[in-house]
């Protein structure tokens, strides 16, 4: 029984240790079961010379039924072992594919918000998913084809060795000219396998840009554009293919050809043999099964060998991921005393009052070369209101950043209730912060699941008076109730309404401290104001950092910093600010001016 696949890896599974000792006793017995298989394939032409040469050629049946059941038996044993090997490898495969994409998916959880700002969300999915699949298969179906199909030509060499020495080596000549030239083919299909792995990514990412950027394609008039390109791509493929599919029938036409030849070999010299009474016709027989059988096997191995090649790629960029080091961790005693995010330790847990203080901070950027802050200090007593205010691209969000523990100070302190923000744990922090993003993210589900991130416990009583302290209740009735789905991503919504709902998500959770990041840049402005007057209320009594574009917004703040090019220029209150005439009152004039117009 012999499984055919397309790639994949052995060089390079060594790696996989950890991953693999859970199941080697499986691994090994499936294995060890695939090379029994394999032996009793490589006995089956002996049964053959035995009937030939015993009852056809002494025209007896003496024996026959013992013959019958003991062939019959053989065969139903193979049978039994080669289903329980295949149910191995498939349970090998599923097992290996979950270990690998929890260890994957986990680790994707401990890194910094840095490494997602560097990597797209294809090249991660195609981390967790592709990769770990390929690997998993790998580990069951290819290791065990390559026992199966080389364990045969082994076995079936050995017994060709012990019937007839001078048969075998003509065979085994062929064999080996026949190897080669599968090497040369299998080198050249693998290439271009690999280069039609690589367009069908280039065509599934312009078919990706034509649907999501299907609004702005139109607005654009770029269609036609869009279609060239695609099909550029698309005739590209193509061509590729069509190679791939040539080389692919040149390499069956050869395998057919040498099995042909070797099988022709073998009936020139071995029928030469039995006539001269040196060979009986049942060992001839023999060598015609092995001449026809194993040229396939060869094949087999080859390409599995190269695929263990091709595969290597996989498990690098799978350990790659795995090492990755988180740009902000929390050191072992923290770990310790407060638990991480997956065991936190919540007896452990000191209350969050809200004090933050910047102590003579410089930071910039893991991927900068220039300090975004230096030497900044700024004392945020528990209640204060802080306003970031700045063109767009201007560095509000670092600030931000910074206090969440997105990023580490380069230098100096962030403190939280008088201590070092590194000397508790990041989940403790983030528990006690409350964050509306300018793009909110909603989860596929229902409303009230979506509300009940921000408090898991939250009864409907609870997250019906957050819906209506932002506007947000005619939502949920609009869409049919709390059950109502959002859709992925909240399609079912406007931007508008997402944004509600993230704002009513983060008040349910009654934060310590309250981040808003641009959070009405995507509500019209009769909205505007009833979120406006909810987060009046709740920001009462509770830390905020307010990021706002619209500074109209903003003009109640404890403290406005304005920020340019990435550093904080003025501070001070909107009357202070305004007094000053200078950047914040240039901005706050023209953008005045822009909404008389």
């Amino acid at each position: 029984m012999r499984k055919k696949s397309d790639h994949l890896p052995l060089f390079g599974i060594p790696k996989l240790a950890p991953y693999l000792m859970p199941y080697r006793r499986k691994i090994i017995f499936m294995l060890l079961l695939g090379g029994i298989s394999s032996l009793i394939d490589a006995v089956y032409p002996l049964f053959n010379r035995y009937a030939l040469d015993h009852f056809a050629a002494e025209a007896t049946l003496r024996g026959l039924p013992v013959f019958i059941a003991l062939y019959i038996a053989v065969l139903v044993f193979q049978c039994l072992i080669n289903l329980r090997s295949t149910v191995d490898a498939g349970i090998v495969e599923m097992d290996m594919d979950r270990d690998l994409r929890n260890a994957a998916f986990r680790h994707l959880q401990t890194l910094s918000l840095s490494y997602f700002n560097r990597n797209s969300v294809g090249y991660i999915h195609s981390r967790v998913i592709s990769d770990t699949g390929k690997i998993g298969e790998a580990v069951s179906w290819r290791m065990i084809d390559c026992v199966w199909n080389g364990a045969y030509i082994v076995f079936a060499v050995v017994i060709m060795m012990l019937t007839d020495l001078r048969l075998a080596a003509w065979v085994l000549l062929l064999l080996a000219a026949a190897g080669g030239l599968i090497a040369l083919f299998q080198k050249k299909l693998a290439a271009l396998n690999h280069r039609i792995r690589e367009l069908n990514g280039v065509i599934t990412g312009d078919f990706n840009e034509g649907v999501t950027g299907a609004r702005t394609i139109k607005i654009l008039g770029i269609e036609d554009r869009m279609l060239n390109g695609f099909g550029e791509d698309a005739e590209a493929f193509r061509r590729a293919s069509v190679r791939a599919v040539r080389v692919s029938g040149a390499l069956l036409s050869t395998v057919t050809l040498m099995s042909a030849l070797m099988l022709a070999v073998v009936l020139w010299q071995g029928g030469a043999f039995t006539r001269e009474g040196l060979m009986k016709i049942g060992t001839l027989s023999v060598f015609m099964s092995y001449a026809v059988g194993m040229v396939e096997p060869l094949q087999a191995v080859i390409q599995n060998i190269s695929g263990f090649i091709a595969i290597r790629v996989n498990i690098e960029r799978f350990l790659a991921l795995l090492a990755e080091p988180a740009d902000v961790s929390d050191p072992e005693e923290v770990t310790e005393k407060y638990g991480d995010s997956f065991n936190p330790k919540y007896e452990n847990w000191e209350p969050f009052r809200g004090d933050i203080e910047f102590r003579d901070v410089t930071f910039r950027y893991p991927d900068g070369g220039e300090n975004v802050l230096e030497h900044f200090n700024l004392t945020v007593p528990h209640g204060m209101n802080i306003a970031l205010a700045g063109e767009t691209g201007a560095g509000k969000s670092t600030l931000v950043n910074l206090v969440c523990r997105f990023f580490e100070p380069t230098e100096g302190q962030l403190l939280i209730d008088g201590r070092d923000a590194r000397e508790r744990s990041q989940l403790w922090l983030h528990n006690n912060i409350g964050y509306v993003l300018q793009s909110p993210y909603l989860f596929s589900g229902s409303v009230r699941e979506n509300l009940r991130y921000g408090k898991p416990d939250a009864t409907d009583e609870e997250i019906n008076r957050a819906l209506r302290m932002v506007a947000a209740d005619g939502i949920a009735e609009r869409l049919g109730g709390l059950d109502a789905e959002v859709g992925e991503g909240g399609s079912q919504l406007s931007s508008g309404e997402k944004q509600l709902l993230s704002f009513a998500r983060a008040l349910l959770a009654d934060p310590k401290l309250l981040i808003l990041d641009e959070a009405t840049a995507s509500v019209d402005t009769l909205t505007e104001k009833a979120v406006q007057k909810a987060v009046a209320v709740v920001t009462e009594g509770r830390t905020s950092f307010v990021v706002a574009h619209r500074l109209s917004t903003i003009t109640g703040a404890d403290l406005i910093l304005a920020v340019r090019d990435g550093r904080i220029v003025e501070r001070g209150t909107h009357r202070e600010l305004m007094n000053m005439k200078g950047y914040y009152y240039s901005m706050y004039r023209r953008q005045h001016e822009e909404q008389t117009e």
